[in-house]
């Protein structure tokens, strides 16, 4: 089986390692660097910051394709020249061409982390959290001209931790991947995979978020809203808490809604405080609290502990 695996990040390289589990051969990478990123740029990257995949493939000795784009012609002539069995895909921003997908001789295949039709989009790790789900996944489908939306091939359930960040998450599902990625390899050995057309019903598509999320919004998120919200954006982007014209970063591993309802309170009240564990506990739209452990302040982490002591008020319960 010859194989072309494109992608960025620890999913390119779950799906490196789960198709050489396979006893694959790989006749290239490409990475999605090599595309958006300028060469000169790129190999100072390389140089003094090689990432995780890089150097993998370095190791590994796997040949790092340069194209400046998977629809390019070049990239055509080189599937077609070394008749690819798969064309496999984790992580790529670009929409693949029909001219593209259409030359593996089994065909492209796109990795995505959900279990499609639900959670179709560029971040499912993030949304899945932010909608409270117990359960993501991953699946192998055929690429066609829509994201995401091709036959399904292979699935995996990966379940959600409550305490779970987008990271944990991450890191859980790279690896179903990985075994999955395998398990369909070898099946093709001995199994007749049949695609199952995705039920369009069923489907949810969630773009990326605009970044505004990070500010937390006391008077329009509740407390379980506010702690999706920061579970579920890191390691993408911090959050915030705005206290006047400062911010304090939040610690996404200590952060706890309190068991209480504070009904003699309105959100944005802040009903405790602790110098020594740098924390505010705060009020939120459903009179629930949340407790902030770890605060730093922003661009001034060194003055956290006097800022709390000095220009933090309490609002009594």
């Amino acid at each position: 089986m010859k194989v072309v695996i494109i992608g960025k990040g620890l999913m390119l390289a779950n799906i490196i390692i789960g198709a050489l589990d396979a006893g694959a051969q790989i006749a290239g990478v490409l990475r999605y660097e090599t595309t958006s990123a300028g060469r000169i740029k790129l190999f100072l990257c390389e140089l003094f910051n090689p990432s995780y995949e890089y150097t993998l493939i370095k190791q590994l000795k796997i040949k790092n394709l340069h194209f400046k784009s998977v629809n390019s012609e070049e990239f055509r002539q080189f599937l077609i020249k070394n008749n690819i069995d798969i064309l496999f895909v984790g992580t790529w921003k670009e929409r693949i061409s029909k001219n593209i997908y259409d030359i593996p001789v089994i065909g492209a295949i796109n990795v995505h982390p959900s279990l499609l039709p639900k959670y179709r989009g560029p971040n499912p790790y993030l949304q899945t959290i932010l909608n409270g789900e117990t359960t993501s996944g991953v699946t192998l489908h055929l690429v066609d001209d829509n994201y995401d939306t091709g036959a399904i091939l292979i699935q995996d359930k990966v379940p959600i931790k409550a305490e779970d960040t987008s990271k944990e998450l991450r890191e859980r599902t790279v690896v179903a991947a990985r075994s999955l990625v395998t398990k369909f390899l070898n099946s093709l050995n001995s199994n007749i995979i049949t695609p199952i057309p995705q039920i369009e019903e069923k489907a949810t598509y969630y773009k990326n978020i605009s970044g505004i999320e990070k500010m937390l919004d006391f008077n329009n998120q509740t407390a379980i809203e506010i702690y999706r919200t920061v579970k579920a954006l890191h390691p993408f982007l911090p959050c915030y808490i705005t206290h006047k014209n400062r911010f304090f970063v939040v610690n996404p591993y200590k952060i706890e809604i309190l068991d209480n309802s504070y009904r003699n309170n309105k959100p944005e009240d802040i009903i405790e405080k602790s110098v020594k564990d740098k924390s505010l506990t705060i009020i939120c739209k459903d009179q629930k609290a949340v407790k902030f452990s770890g605060l730093k302040l922003y661009n001034m982490s060194l003055f956290t502990k006097s800022y709390i002591k000095n220009k933090i008020k309490i609002t009594s319960c």
